[in-house]
Order: C-alpha cells, then sequence, then structure tokens
C-alpha cells in the first residue's frame, strides 16, 4: 500500500497567533475522526465504527499530518471544492470567533483525509509547507 496521509490547509492571511493556529489545524485533524464517531453514535456509547483499508491503514500506521498553507478564503475553498470532485474526504472548519476575528465566524482551515497521498498531492502538492 502507498503512504497514507492528512493534510492540513491552513490560511495564512488570517495572521492567527501561533496558538490559535494549532488549535485551528488539531480541529481540522480531529474533525474526521469525530464525524465518523459520530455518525456511529449509540445510546450506551460508541460502536460499529466502519475504517476502510487506507482509513486503518492511518489509524495503525504512523498517522502522518502535514500542514500547508493558502492565502485567501478563495483559494482555500477552491481546494476543497477540487478535493471533493475527486471524491476525497474534506473537513471545513469554522471559528466561532470569541477570541480572535472581532466575533465574526471566520473559516480557518480545511483537512483532506486521510487517504493515500498520491491523491491528496494531486491537489495540495503545489502548496507550500507551513
Amino acid at each position: 500500500m502507498s503512504e497514507i496521509k492528512q493534510v492540513i490547509v491552513v490560511r495564512s492571511d488570517l495572521n492567527m497567533r501561533r496558538g490559535k493556529e494549532a488549535a485551528q489545524v488539531a480541529h481540522a485533524s480531529m474533525k474526521w475522526i469525530a464525524d465518523k464517531l459520530n455518525l456511529n453514535k449509540q445510546p450506551d456509547g460508541f460502536r460499529n465504527v466502519y475504517l476502510n483499508r487506507v482509513e486503518r491503514a492511518w489509524i495503525d500506521g504512523p498517522f502522518a499530518k502535514i500542514v500547508v498553507s493558502v492565502s485567501s478564503l478563495e483559494e482555500l475553498m477552491d481546494i476543497a471544492f477540487k478535493a471533493k470532485d475527486a471524491e476525497l474526504d474534506v473537513k471545513v472548519i469554522i471559528d466561532a470567533g470569541r477570541t480572535e476575528f472581532h466575533g465574526e465566524p471566520t473559516t480557518t482551515c480545511i483537512a483532506i483525509g486521510p487517504d493515500e497521498a498520491e491523491k491528496i498531492d494531486k491537489i495540495t502538492g503545489h502548496l507550500k509547507l507551513r
């Protein structure tokens, strides 16, 4: 099996404080598994979470995450749409704006995958590491 990874794309134009950006990236990475768990939530706990072959390899393997950046909301959403069109799992993170962004909900980043690196790289391979 090829390399499996998750790519987090964060907006550099927001000039988030380092801790804020780290929290947003963590939210993006965790959103994938949180959604899996919530889809299968039972009254007495979580059960029957299905992971496909690639997802299982990522969870059982090195759990690789790469963070890259874009310079605008438009660029971020363009990447998100391209990833969705390529049938990749995309999670969009919208910050509530309570600590930054003057109380305005703000789209900060997206997570793509986990999936095979070559699939994700077709969409994000040109972006700079953050």
